[in-house]
């Protein structure tokens, strides 16, 4: 897979893809990340890419032209599958929305900044709108960066033990149970003792109970 993130504050991005699981990622060939500078498509000399909005009201709006070049660029170089904007306004992120993306082979993901990107930039060029929820960044590069982590960890390869993705929470519609690890006893606190017992039918049955009951008091509307 490659995931190309079109961003106005690139270096925002540079350490969260320079470590862990998306480091290794990328040395291994699982995935490939590439950040563009959206000011490098700019012909102003001062690499200017934003605006007042027509119609006056507060805030800047990033320019179509330079997105348009970077876009173009791109394109002539590869088909995308999905060109992502990162918006308050866009489909909520899902699990299952993620799982359907981890199977495609070109992404690319634009970051708004500002007041957000000229609405024709949406018209004409973006084929999917994503929010992380129901709040404002200050940029998108934060969204972009939640959401690759989350494709780029469901490639096959990228984790050690590709079953770890398939017990997350939301992948059946459920939480993810307690997990524990050693000691088993702290300070009078222990570790349920079927975890300890070996017989994996029963942890299981355990885990989904647990899940099930975690589901029910946290997110019951998942059950729906």
């Amino acid at each position: 897979m490659r995931i190309d993130i079109l961003s106005c504050v690139p270096s925002l991005l540079d350490s969260f893809f320079a470590h862990s699981i998306l480091k290794r990622a990328q040395q291994a060939n699982h995935v490939e990340v590439v950040i563009h500078d959206i000011r490098d498509y700019s012909t102003n000399k001062h690499r200017t890419i934003d605006d007042y909005a027509f119609g006056g009201g507060a805030g800047m709006v990033l320019q179509i032209e330079p997105i348009a070049r970077c876009i173009r660029a791109l394109q002539a170089e590869r088909t995308y599958d999905e060109i992502i904007y990162l918006t308050p306004d866009g489909e909520q992120m899902q699990q299952r929305m993620v799982n359907q993306l981890s199977l495609k082979g070109n992404l690319m993901m634009l970051c708004g900044h500002y007041k957000g990107v000229d609405q024709r930039v949406r018209d004409l060029f973006v084929t999917k709108e994503i929010s992380i929820g129901d709040y404002v960044l200050s940029g998108g590069e934060l969204a972009a960066a939640v959401l690759a982590d989350s494709i780029i960890r469901l490639i096959p390869g990228v984790l050690n033990d590709e079953t770890s993705a398939l017990t997350d929470s939301f992948q059946d519609n459920l939480l993810a149970p307690p997990v524990y690890s050693r000691p088993a006893d702290f300070e009078g606190h222990k570790v349920p003792e079927i975890l300890m017992s070996g017989h994996e039918a029963k942890i299981e049955e355990w885990r989904y109970e647990q899940s099930l009951k975690r589901t029910k008091e946290r997110r019951p509307d998942l059950l729906q």
